[in-house]
Order: C-alpha cells, then structure tokens, then sequence
C-alpha cells in the first residue's frame, strides 16, 4: 500500500475552480466587453433608501444622465425607476481595450415600506445624484369607544 501525502490545500483548490466555472456557465463568454448575460440584462442604478418619521427617501447614482431620460412613477405601494443611458461617441468596437460602463436601458422598481402622498412627491437631480422624497400618508388612529355597563342586571 502506498503513502499519499495529504494537501489540505488541495480540496480549496478544487473548491476554487468549481465556483469559477460556475460563473463562467451563469455569465457565458465575453464578447465587446461585457460579459453576455448583462448584455441581456442591461444595468441598474444603485441606490440608498432610507425612511423618517415623515418621509421616504430614495437616492439613486444615474451619473451622465439628463433628466429627460428618467421617469419616476408610483403604483399602489411601489416606486419604479427607468430610463436610459446613451453610448456618448462612437467608436470602433475593436479599438476598444476596456468597456466597464453600462449602457442601455434600465429598470428598478423599489417596494415602498409604508403608504406615501402620491401628490406630494418631490424629486432633485444634482451632480448625478436622483433624490427622490415621498412624504408618508398619515396613519388612521383608532378610535376608542368606552363601552358603559348598567350594573343593574
């Protein structure tokens, strides 16, 4: 019987190139700098949210972008983002040596936490900054009723 000397390294290893051929089958091959499936997917703006006693917040990063190219809506308790960035210049795909930019359209529909006044939405765009406020609707208090008892029964 012969001695094998034991790697402990070796099951990371493994480990290592299974996960990166799980990417490689979820992300397909590269072609014009991009991986296929965003492509497919296209992008999305990353964004912070954040609530206060009176509002909510949302701040979406949609640098390069003018704001006829992004519409806000509000649905029954959902906020949707979307619009499109556009390739700025035109240049040869093989005069390319990086390509890490997103372009094309985009889509984030954001679940709001609480009702909000749909009337009373206000939204700035600075910097590349999209600041969205969503004032909150006013809570219905319960009413309490004192319930009288006739003792004398």
């Amino acid at each position: 019987m012969a001695i094998v000397r034991w790697d402990p390294f070796k099951d990371f290893l493994s480990l290592h190139d299974r996960i990166n051929r799980l990417f490689e089958d979820a992300w397909g091959e590269e072609k014009e700098g991009l991986p296929s499936l965003l492509r497919r997917r296209g992008w999305a703006p990353a964004l912070d949210m954040y609530e206060t006693d009176k509002e909510v917040v949302v701040k979406a990063e949609l640098p390069g972008l003018k704001t006829k190219d992004v519409d806000i809506s509000v649905d029954e308790d959902r906020l949707t983002i979307k619009g499109e960035r556009k390739f700025e210049e035109e240049v040869e795909e093989e005069n390319f040596y990086r390509l890490e930019r997103r372009y094309g359209s985009f889509e984030r529909v954001i679940p709001l936490p609480t009702g909000v006044k749909k009337d009373a939405i206000k939204a700035a765009y600075k910097n590349g900054i999209l600041e969205i406020h969503l004032p909150k609707v006013e809570e219905v208090k319960p009413k309490r009723i004192k319930v009288k008892v006739d003792e004398e029964q």
